[in-house]
């Protein structure tokens, strides 16, 4: 017998496509809502931006003084105090970038010859450079105390030392030195170039010293070289 309409719309075996259609829209706004929740929740455990430098401090270098001081503050802060005066005072003399410093082996110092090969990221030149009295006497001590790494600066578990807890140390001795702004170590680095730019070296030579590819790189140290308006105050 064929069933009537009546019968068939209401035919549990049927679906109700008003009651379907519902549902569905009913399950896509509680699913929308909480997407929407959960978003927000996500954005508001977000750390807040990272300030620019310009806004942290009003130079991006150091004065030799003020690494001195640095040197001097690391010394103070826990064990290992010698190590990283070390890292400070050999990232500065080679104007070293922190992913160089790490990467500082024993086989690119000559003791005898008083010599670093200085290996440069960023597809820069290497280049070979002297050490000073003070730093062999530093290298020598450091060598004693770990032989057996062929990394020169490493931690307690014998591995190399990490760029993050390089930018950790160099951090703390800028606090203990009460400098009255955060120092990072890429700041060592442009310190040797303006040092270097103030005592009147060559554009050049500074260029082969910091292994820069582009020399307008190495120009920029020379923009703030005081020497330049020597005597531009006087009548």
């Amino acid at each position: 017998m064929k069933q009537s309409r009546t019968a068939y719309e209401l035919s549990p075996k049927q679906p109700n496509t008003d009651k379907s259609l519902d549902n569905v829209i009913a399950f896509t706004g509680v699913s929308e809502q909480r997407t929407t929740t959960s978003q927000q929740s996500f954005t508001a455990k977000l750390p807040p931006r990272k300030p620019k430098n310009v806004d942290r401090r009003e130079r991006e270098h150091l004065t030799p003084h003020e690494v001195k001081a640095l040197v001097e503050a690391a010394k103070k802060i826990g064990r290992y105090g010698f190590r990283d005066a070390a890292i400070i005072l050999i990232s500065y003399r080679h104007a070293l970038r922190v992913g160089e410093l790490v990467d500082l082996r024993w086989d690119h110092v000559d003791f005898t010859a008083g010599k670093l090969f200085v290996k440069r990221l960023k597809r820069g030149d290497a280049s070979v450079h002297y050490l000073e009295g003070d730093e062999l006497r530093i290298l020598r001590k450091l060598k004693q105390s770990n032989p057996d790494s062929p990394f020169i600066f490493t931690t307690e578990r014998n591995t190399p030392i990490s760029t993050r807890h390089v930018r950790t140390i160099v951090f703390n001795a800028g606090e203990e030195a009460a400098l009255g702004f955060p120092v990072h170590p890429h700041m060592l680095r442009h310190a040797k170039g303006y040092h270097l730019a103030n005592k009147g070296y060559d554009t050049r030579l500074i260029q082969s010293y910091f292994g820069h590819k582009n020399i307008q790189h190495t120009v920029a140290y020379t923009k703030l070289d005081a020497s330049r308006f020597k005597g531009f105050g006087l009548d």
